[in-house]
């Protein structure tokens, strides 16, 4: 029967002894990492959030009662022991905090016992994902959860202590909400007392902010829970959390200025690491141009070199036919792998074809000075030498092409990259690269609606230099957009806002979205422009995706305690799941089987 903590205070967590209390007596509790049986002597390591402590359980010293409970020990058994803070008997572990000392036990009492878990409590495991969300409680024990979970928290208080120092108030938004679908799909919820009616959850406070705005806040913050109904992949979850913040009487720069010295207060306080500010900028046409993405990974080259000059008129039907139906041929140099293997090229090819590639052109430049290509032999020598030159090619170096649509080879080419650079082991966790994108696009079309819908959102301010063609040539209207990034991930995103009445129902007018619809979906915001509302700007960052890079994990299911998993399943309490009939008849529901 487990015994119960009366007469018993905990002193310490587990790293909080140390070398200074030797000869202390002192009181720890947690959990049974590892046991070692030596007979008369049993080494226990304890476990807690802060860290591992050795304990000696000494059958001389401890009494035969208390001995016995110590050989009854298992992993994950909750215990509390009081005794003496001593040097380690045994050899020092230098990489335990605690690695010089141990306790040597005077009372044990074994507060809860532990079946056998179905996976060890350790630091980077090989269990399956699935396994482990199932078992999401004895998962977040592991250790390298636990620090990542602690440093979310961190960071957290972090952004919450800069903020306010900077003058902005944390405002709570509602997470009930009525549905405008402009841009991912919501997640609904039925009204027991309005039938036929539903709220839906946020995608983000984006309206909301900007009225508090209208209402003379001058400077909000919030982390907010956001929930979209997206397809899900290692950095999208159906409910996130965003930092939000909106701010009055400003521009980009201001916005740029505040963040750029929250980040640097963030990763000094968390991770040592200095944040060199100015962070560089750079607009969306050139990171496009550059990199085939608008969140470029800027920890290795491989940039993107256009050749369309020099190819349009080659004898290489794959490279002129693109170009005269309005498209592009670049290409990337791949220094040192000049010597790659032609089925690794042949799978390079494969990966691009998921990219939208009819297929990959290339030029392996041997360390021996031979050249072998697929397709030289449609082009002239003077063509060749041109094509690497523009690619800076060495021998021993691989380019490799796309020809087709601009923003296809963008896709193929930007995607390669990364791929290539992951491969090649370039993409090193303890380096951070931040990136200011700006000037996006105000509008893309959208093949699916046949239409120009917001590449940001429809509140987003137009730069002030394009408003003149805002109906007459949308395509070519930039935003005061401005999405952060770091290492290749989006982190945050954000714009000035439309502040006038007329530039909004002008930038609704270009979406398509009749007086009519403008009111009834957006009212409440309109009516409120018509009472003085102060130029505002903002940005949220995906808290998530932020600590994942932080904490140099893989996805953002390794920062969040209680994770969907790739189909937005949670395993552990198994939802979604049905609900009785009865709910179902309050809220005027019938489900029809498929």
């Amino acid at each position: 029967m487990p015994e119960s903590m009366v007469g018993l205070k905990r002193s310490h967590r587990c790293t909080e002894v140390s070398s200074a209390d030797i000869g202390k007596t002192v009181t720890v509790m947690g959990w049974v990492a590892k046991r070692r049986n030596l007979g008369a002597l049993i080494f226990v390591d304890l476990r807690d959030r802060s860290g591992i402590l050795q304990i000696l359980f000494d059958e001389n010293k401890l009494g035969e009662t208390n001995f016995k409970k110590a050989y009854q020990l298992r992993s994950e058994f909750v215990i509390a022991v009081v005794g003496t803070v001593t040097k380690r008997s045994g050899a020092i572990n230098p990489n335990l905090a605690t690695g010089n000392i141990e306790i040597v036990a005077q009372q044990l009492r074994i507060l809860s016992e532990a079946a056998t878990p179905p996976f060890p409590i350790e630091e980077n495991i090989s269990t399956k994902e699935d396994i482990r969300l199932r078992y999401r409680t004895l998962d977040l024990r592991r250790p390298d959860l636990q620090r990542n979970i602690m440093m979310r928290s961190k960071v957290a208080t972090l952004i919450r202590q800069f903020m306010a120092k900077e003058g902005f108030l944390e405002i709570e938004t509602p997470t009930l909400i009525r549905s405008t679908p402009e841009g991912a799909r919501d997640f609904l919820v039925p009204s027991r007392l309005h039938a036929g009616e539903f709220y839906a959850l946020p995608q983000s406070p984006q309206l909301f902010k900007q009225l508090l705005m209208c209402a003379g806040y001058d400077r909000y913050i919030q982390l907010a829970r956001c929930y979209r109904d997206e397809d899900l992949r290692a950095d999208r979850q159906p409910e996130f959390t965003q930092v939000d913040m909106e701010l009055s009487f400003v521009d980009v720069d201001d916005v740029i200025d505040v963040n750029e010295r929250l980040l640097h207060f963030i990763f000094k306080e968390v991770l040592n690491v200095d944040v060199p500010l100015p962070i560089q900028r750079m607009t969306w046409d050139e990171c496009m141009n550059r990199f085939g993405s608008d969140k470029p990974d800027l920890r290795f080259g491989m940039e993107l070199k256009d050749i369309s000059d020099l190819v349009g008129n080659c004898g290489f039907s794959v490279f002129t036919g693109a170009i005269k139906a309005g498209g592009t041929v670049r290409g990337i140099n791949v220094k040192g792998q000049g010597g790659m293997s032609r089925k690794k090229i042949d799978a390079l090819t494969d990966f691009a074809k998921g990219y939208g590639a009819k297929g990959l052109a290339w030029i392996a430049l041997h360390e021996d000075g031979t050249v072998k290509s697929s397709f030289a032999k449609f082009m002239t020598d003077d063509e060749m030498k041109a094509i690497c030159g523009r690619l800076e090619a060495e021998p021993g170096d691989l380019l490799l092409f796309a020809a087709d649509r601009r923003k296809t080879v963008w896709a193929v080419l930007g995607a390669l990259r990364v791929e290539l650079a992951e491969q090649l082991g370039m993409r090193h966790k303890d380096e951070y690269r931040f990136l200011w994108v700006t000037e996006f696009p105000q509008f893309e079309w959208s093949d699916e609606e046949n239409r120009w819908v917001a590449m940001h959102h429809p509140f987003t301010m137009p730069m002030d230099e394009d408003l003149d063609r805002l109906e007459s040539d949308p395509g070519s209207v930039r935003a005061k957009a401005y999405d952060i990034t770091l290492n290749g991930v989006e982190i945050g995103g954000g714009s000035v806002r439309i502040h006038q009445a007329d530039v909004q129902e002008r930038m609704f007018a270009a979406l398509g979205i009749s007086p009519e619809d403008q009111q009834k979906k957006f009212g409440f915001l309109l009516d409120a422009f018509k009472y003085g509302v102060p130029p505002h700007a903002g940005l949220a960052y995906g808290l998530d995706r932020l600590v994942m890079l932080m904490a140099k994990a893989d996805s953002i299911r390794d920062v969040i305690a209680f994770p969907k998993n790739k189909d937005a399943v949670d395993l552990m309490c198994e939802a979604p799941n049905t609900v009785d009939a009865q709910q179902l008849d309050e809220l005027h529901i019938d489900v029809e089987e498929s």
